[in-house]
């Protein structure tokens, strides 16, 4: 019964947590598939990122509407990875900001997003760590 249990993630707050997810895959999909489209060769390093945290968006979506443990580890590292990548390139863009001459969606900690995508992992592993597999619910 560990997949039923499972299943409350995607329910109440979480599928707000979902949805969110689910737009900025959207968004970030897009951002990246144009950049890399049409202007690759004026700044790659960041298109690149922008492509990673699309990737990164896309997994976190789905892994966090599917029950089951396995999803939820999946998600875990998903919204880990956001983290470290966000916090990362946020410095990055700050303190050598020649590397990014044009924004990410996690450049300067997500400021072109309204620091939704540093805000948004941080929210996501609390909901994560709360609603784990098998945890019992009171």
């Amino acid at each position: 019964m560990a997949d039923v249990e499972g299943s409350s993630r995607a329910g109440g707050p979480g599928r707000l947590l979902v949805a969110v997810y689910g737009v900025f895959a959207l968004a970030a999909t897009a951002r990246a598939a144009f950049q890399i489209a049409t202007k690759f060769g004026e700044a790659p390093l960041a298109y690149l990122l922008s492509a990673v945290a699309a990737v990164v968006y896309v997994v976190a979506t789905v892994s966090l509407a599917r029950p089951g443990a396995r999803a939820y580890r999946v998600s875990v590292v998903a919204v880990t990875t956001e983290l470290v990548g966000v916090v990362t390139v946020g410095l990055l863009s700050v303190f050598d900001a020649e590397a990014f001459p044009h924004e990410t969606v996690w450049s300067a900690f997500g400021r072109g997003y309204g620091f939704v995508p540093l805000v948004l992992p941080i929210l996501g592993l609390v909901w994560l760590r709360r609603n784990r597999p098998g945890r019992a619910t009171a």
